[in-house]
């Protein structure tokens, strides 16, 4: 799998129809749940957590969402919120069975309320973080504390589940180890990969409003050879805002356009994009010696960017995404969307490596290093050529034996059509927008011990990177474990998982705009 370009491949394997199956289910409501579904905090519920592997060790943290001025490196400040005054916060790292304690603090300004969800963990419902579905919204000067066993080991991270707030500085790895971890390396490095823009060209708040707005009075003039609404203007870059017909853009992204999405890569503008809340200019960096064997834990926290990720002069071993084990691949990049994690192994050779996320489809990227000898710092725009060798994506790997799910007649579909567009900014699942202040309207219905498969049909000009909250499905019948996958224009992705984790629980675009626009649903446990 060397001299071939694997675009061709990645892009069937993407957009593969039928490559696997998923459901959809109910809705909640904050306290007591909807009739005739599981609460959140019900006694299935809470059935289902005693079952869980247990180590009866309890780790405890604090995390305080505030106010910060954070150095983005290079004299770039940026006024956001984050937890406890850095972004990525402070890594929680806990072995599997470890049961977490964390009490949120929310000190945001005004009447900001938060909350955090602990992505891609099965975990019990009511801690899940998705007010008003599981849980009240923390109130500002107030506290909650999220106390659940973390049963899964692999590489997770956590944010709010409030409005756009993801888009801020509120997000923090979240690795849980595996007490019988199978891979041999010397040392492991977690890598977060973000697009920013907060504080610095504005808010998350301000670009959302930008984005309602569509672009259906837009004078489209001038605007030729777009494609669903990218086309040729501004560069991400520019913070700057341009007239389109009368209408401001200072955060809508026009051009972005990538083959490997299959058209539009995104909506927004976005002024930097981080590798461990540093830009390229001034990157991180990892210091190790060459011959020695390291873990990358990749993940992408962005709000509205993919990356494509490779590492100058190496090449990528992937062993897990989404923090399931998989039939080990090499690979000269990756394609990771929103939401989504990979684990990779790398023996370092020797001197300077730039270790680069290109934003696919914008024209810029994030940049750390990785030193092993002496050399200089490499330029921040530099492209390994990896980049443009064998990109592989979640579609083109294979479960490991010992998670792949047993054969099994399926006994509930779901069709989850994704609908809308940027004309009316009106994106949506089966045409319905979700009203998170009214959840359990039209929950998508499971029962507890059925095998669920989710037909997702993807019927708009944009790519969307489709998130289960607690459960992982398999992508086809021997495709790889995850909770988040990328589902291209036009095209339709199936998966399937069992559901074994009673609750209300939110199937949603992780592009944060569209899941904020409506682009979600209540997968939801019949009582």
């Amino acid at each position: 799998m060397n001299s071939i370009n694997r675009r061709s491949v990645l892009l069937a394997g993407l957009g593969a129809a039928g490559v696997g199956a998923l459901a959809a289910c109910n809705s909640a409501s904050g306290s007591g749940g909807a009739p005739g579904l599981v609460s959140p905090s019900g006694s299935a519920v809470t059935r289902v957590e005693k079952k869980r592997s247990s180590t009866g060790k309890v780790v405890k943290r604090s995390l305080t969402a505030t106010p910060a001025r954070l150095d983005l490196g290079g004299g770039i400040m940026a006024r956001t919120w984050a937890f406890d005054g850095r972004a990525p916060g402070k890594e929680i790292r806990l072995t599997a069975g470890d049961t977490l304690a964390a009490e949120l603090t929310n000190q945001l300004p005004g009447r900001t309320t938060t909350s955090i969800h602990w992505h891609g963990l099965a975990l019990r419902n009511d801690m899940d973080g998705v007010p008003p579905a599981t849980q009240r919204a923390v109130r500002a000067g107030a506290a909650f504390t999220y106390r659940f066993i973390a049963d899964a080991p692999g590489t997770y991270f956590f944010h709010p589940h409030v409005g756009v707030q993801l888009d801020r500085g509120l997000h923090a790895p979240l690795i849980v180890e595996d007490p019988k971890e199978p891979l041999s390396y010397d040392d492991e490095w977690v890598v977060v990969l973000d697009d920013w823009l907060d504080g610095v060209t504005g808010t998350p708040d301000e670009a959302f409003a930008e984005l309602k707005q569509g672009m259906g009075g837009m004078d489209h003039g001038g605007m030729s050879g777009m494609s669903g609404m990218g086309g040729s203007s501004p560069s991400p870059e520019s913070s700057g805002g341009h007239d389109m017909g009368g209408m401001d853009t200072s955060f809508m992204l026009m051009g972005a356009d990538s083959e490997l999405l299959g058209g539009d890569a995104g909506d927004v503008k976005y002024p930097y994009h981080l590798v461990n809340g540093r830009v390229p200019r001034d990157p991180a960096v990892y210091t190790g010696k060459p011959g020695k064997r390291v873990r990358l834990r990749i993940i992408n926290a962005g709000s509205d960017t993919a990356y494509r990720v490779a590492l100058g002069g190496h090449q990528l071993t992937i062993t897990h995404t989404d923090g399931y084990p998989v039939e080990h691949r090499r690979t000269d990049a990756l394609l990771i969307g929103m939401g989504e994690r990979y684990d990779v192994l790398v023996t370092l050779d020797d001197g300077v490596f730039p270790l680069v996320a290109l934003a696919e489809g914008k024209k810029a990227s994030g940049m750390a290093l990785i030193r092993t000898g002496p050399g200089g710092k490499p330029s921040p725009s530099v492209r390994p050529k990896e980049l443009d060798g064998m990109i592989m994506s979640a579609s083109q790997l294979r479960a490991a034996d010992e998670v792949r799910l047993s054969a099994k007649r399926v006994d509930r579909v779901h069709r989850i059509e994704l609908t809308g567009g940027m004309d009316k900014y009106d994106w949506a699942i089966n045409g319905r927008k979700f009203d998170m202040n009214d959840p359990d309207a039209s929950p998508l219905r499971v029962e507890e011990g059925q095998r669920v498969r989710l037909d997702f049909v993807n019927t708009t000009d944009m790519w969307h990177p489709m998130h289960l909250h607690g459960h992982t499905y398999q992508l086809g019948s021997a495709g790889p474990r995850k909770d988040t996958t990328i589902v291209l224009p036009k095209k339709k992705v199936s998966v399937v998982f069992d559901a074994d984790n009673p609750g209300q629980w939110m199937l949603h675009c992780h592009n944060a705009y569209h899941g904020e626009a409506g682009m979600m649903a209540l997968v939801a446990y019949a009582s």
